[in-house]
């Protein structure tokens, strides 16, 4: 009942409602009310306020609520003390800090990134991290940096952008963020993720470039008793827009937990998409039902490229175990099939409902998760075949520049993109309260998020991170972006003393885990010998 009020008559439109009320009755001249003199100028101008606030396309927050929204505008004009004390209080809790979302703002508006008094950050913590740079510098043709994406049995390569929209779901997000996301994604000529609620028809209407993700509930391409249909899947796979499509085996912010979107959330365009019932239960099993062994997901992978025509088909995983990394590794060698990429999701990762426990403490971080499977493929000779992607808290371009040194071809933004959006990091994701309508299916909420607008913040963002990133390659006297190594990122690790980045992550030699002789290994490895292909399971020494 308070939710279809709600849509009637939005509590947030109260001021605006109420001046509006005002207005007339003092115009009207009406009797005991006492409201004379300033009083209509002042109902007149909070009417008039409230009134361009409905209509202007820039701002979600002044669309969904008018007048009072300007509030937070005005604290945002004061001291950042008083606005880092009332709005975004820099705890624990909060995902990003300001500094990194006025950057996102900035590029998305395609405003000045450049501010005066130097560096904001703490040079002597432990912890902070810069790139050398050199006195040779480079000067660079474009920032329009790409990557082939496609091994030996694919016969439909897809050139990918180095930056990338990560997965979020239609259902999650809400239809006008999923449009202005794919238009952004159209404009710029980058991929859209289209998450495990599979491909809606918000990400049809402006056909940007998507990657299908598929997870452990088949979403698009299951059957009445939720396992997977080869029908269905062609159905979906057959489209232009589908360039590549990505087996989710985990995600960063909850690896190993399923989920359930309750049924009176599944809406009829969320039921559409995903192939369920309208106001049922839509469940993600916390692991696939097609194979249960690493040889059973590399013939997973295999009949995917078949039934896709040979369109690029990847795994997607936080890591955990790495025994079970390993397993699949070696379920590449007996099978010669291979994925055409890896998509590596830090722990790091966020998403709207995910226990306290998974998002603080499961699954491993980006840098020890991309470094290790990056290390793997080196050590068996498949490196150069299988593409990596990188995924995990990944927003500006020195981001990028760190994963691409840890061995990532790509990255994959999702907050970014969201700040992009208009997002303000309300946190109430799960409530369908969202301010800026980027992550509500309440109709009234997501009205305010003008697609054509934000679509162009969207592609600016885009832009001015690849243009970031290019400058950082050319003062560091760089060619291409897979020209940095960890020997280009500096670590401080104490007070006192700093360390190359390579001076603290493992490498391996081309080949080295196919040798007879395993010694010397890094620790990391200590569990290849003990892992075949034919399990996930440790296997016990001999």
């Amino acid at each position: 009942m308070l939710d279809k009020m709600n849509q009637i008559y939005p509590v947030r439109y109260t001021v605006f409602i109420a001046s509006v009320v005002l207005l007339i009755f003092t115009l009207l001249g009406a009797v005991g009310l006492g409201l004379s003199g300033w009083w209509p100028t002042l109902f007149l101008v909070l009417t008039g306020i409230g009134l361009y606030d409905l209509q202007q396309a820039h701002h979600a927050i002044l669309r969904n609520y008018p007048v009072v929204g300007h509030l937070r505008f005005m604290l945002e004009s004061i001291r950042p003390e008083i606005r880092q004390y009332f709005l975004e209080s820099e705890t624990e809790a909060t995902p990003f800090s300001r500094a990194q979302r006025t950057l996102v703002y900035s590029r998305a508006k395609g405003q000045t990134d450049k501010r005066p008094f130097g560096t904001q950050l703490d040079v002597r913590s432990v912890g902070y991290e810069w790139i050398n740079h050199s006195l040779i510098t480079t000067q660079l043709a474009g920032h329009d940096f790409r990557v082939k994406v496609g091994g030996k049995d694919c016969t439909q390569p897809y050139d990918i952008s180095l930056f990338n929209v990560s997965a979020m779901s239609f259902g999650a997000l809400s239809a006008n963020a999923v449009l202005a996301l794919n238009l952004g994604a159209k404009l710029g000529g980058f991929a859209h993720d289209t998450g495990e609620g599979s491909i809606s028809r918000h990400h049809r209407t402006h056909g940007g470039d998507l990657i299908w993700e598929i997870g452990s509930g088949y979403f698009g391409c299951r059957d009445g008793t939720g396992h997977f249909s080869p029908e269905r899947f062609v159905e979906n796979v057959c489209s232009p827009q589908v360039k590549m499509v990505e087996i989710k085996l985990s995600q960063g912010a909850k690896p190993g937990h399923g989920g359930v979107l309750p049924g009176p959330k599944v809406t009829e365009e969320i039921a559409e998409a995903r192939g369920v019932m309208v106001g049922q239960d839509c469940i993600s099993p916390a692991c696939h039902s097609s194979f249960s062994t690493p040889l059973g997901l590399m013939q997973f992978v295999q009949q995917l490229r078949t039934l896709s025509e040979g369109k690029p088909v990847g795994i997607k995983l936080c890591i955990g175990h790495p025994w079970e990394w390993f397993a699949i590794v070696k379920a590449m060698l007996e099978t010669g099939i291979q994925p055409d990429f890896i998509v590596v999701d830090g722990a790091e990762g966020g998403t709207g409902a995910a226990p306290l426990e998974f998002s603080d403490h499961m699954g491993m971080p980006l840098q020890e998760g991309l470094r290790l499977v990056h290390n793997t493929l080196v050590g068996v000779g498949l490196r150069t075949s299988i593409r990596v992607g990188a995924s995990g808290k990944i927003v500006s371009a020195f981001d990028m520049a760190r994963a691409l040194a840890l061995g990532a071809d790509w990255c994959n933004s999702a907050r970014g993109f969201m700040f992009a959006l208009g997002c303000i990091q309300a946190q109430t994701c799960h409530t369908g309260n969202c301010p800026t309508g980027v992550t509500t299916q309440d109709p009234t909420r997501q009205m305010a998020l003008v697609v054509p607008s934000k679509a162009d913040r969207v592609h600016n963002f885009h832009t001015n991170t690849l243009e970031a990133l290019q400058e950082l390659m050319e003062a560091s006297g760089l060619q291409t972006p897979h020209d940095f190594t960890p020997r280009h990122i500096m670590r401080r690790v104490t007070e006192t003393q700093t360390l190359h980045l390579s001076d603290l992550v493992d490498s391996l030699e081309t080949g080295a885990l196919l040798k007879s002789d395993l010694s010397g290994l890094p620790s990391a490895f200590s569990d290849w010998p003990l892992t075949r292909a034919s399990s996930f399971a440790l296997q016990t020494a001999a």
